[in-house]
């Protein structure tokens, strides 16, 4: 069984990681899409509220799991089996910092393979941090996020 780990912030889950997750489920049997803890930054959504975006999103699909996780990303697919972590690249600029993470998840453990998809040109300006940059100054970021996190955030 192919088994894909998808980490992240996911704060909030954007269309373009959506958009990520869908495409890849013709590669894997298996995506988990974690939700990493980073001491150092504070989310403006809770991992509860992120992890149940994200279980919403894909009720309707078995092959989809979340899950919140601390530590090192290679102990974490160790834990769950993962032998694939899938990153989304934007630009050139993400694929040279994602290319330095995935070297040293291949020298923590060498037998995790980095699978790196390109998004889709509409999605290509879709950051997290923009999103919540909008969201936070009181903008409409509705177009940016998938319907039960645009309901979540705008129809309280």
């Amino acid at each position: 069984m192919r088994i894909a780990l998808f980490p992240g912030t996911f704060d909030p889950i954007t269309l373009g990681h959506v958009d990520i997750v869908n495409r890849s489920l013709n590669l894997f049997d298996k995506i988990i899409i974690g939700i990493g803890t980073n001491a150092s930054k504070i989310p403006m959504y809770s991992d509860e509220q992120r992890l149940q975006w994200i279980k919403e999103i894909y009720k309707n699909d078995n092959r989809v799991e979340a899950a919140v996780y601390e530590g090192l990303t290679v102990d974490f697919c160790k834990k769950t089996g993962a032998q694939y972590i899938l990153r989304g690249i934007r630009f050139v600029s993400d694929f040279e910092y994602e290319k330095t993470i995935a070297d040293m998840n291949r020298s923590l453990d060498n037998s995790i393979e980095t699978i790196f998809l390109t998004c889709l040109p509409q999605y290509s300006s879709v950051a997290s941090t923009l999103v919540r940059d909008v969201i936070r100054n009181g903008g409409d970021a509705s177009s940016f996020l998938p319907d039960v996190v645009k309901n979540s955030i705008y129809h309280k």
